[in-house]
């Protein structure tokens, strides 16, 4: 699913415009990428949690030319869902 595939089925839900629905949407992305740039969390009850993960500093190798390359600690976004919602993905999708 697409962004623009999200702000078209809210659109229908709701009844608002699509145009209305893309700013909120965008509105709302970004809103969450500028509280996590700022070192925050974002904690939707349930739904699931956008955190920031710290990744340890380590020694990258590339066998190619035989080299080593320090990769220093970096921080990353991860998404954490919540229980009742992976309990709904896990009763209701089907295994492939």
């Amino acid at each position: 699913m697409t962004k623009a595939d999200v702000v078209s089925k809210i659109a229908d839900q709701i009844g608002l415009e699509k145009t209305t629905t893309l700013a909120v949407v965008e509105a709302f992305m970004s809103t969450i990428k500028s509280s996590m740039e700022d070192g925050k969390n974002v904690y939707l009850r349930g739904f699931g949690s956008f955190i920031i993960k710290t990744r340890a500093a380590k020694t990258g190798r590339n066998i190619s030319k035989n080299t080593s390359v320090q990769i220093p600690a970096h921080n990353i976004p991860a998404f954490k869902p919540s229980k009742t919602f992976t309990e709904s993905i896990k009763k209701k999708v089907k295994v492939k």
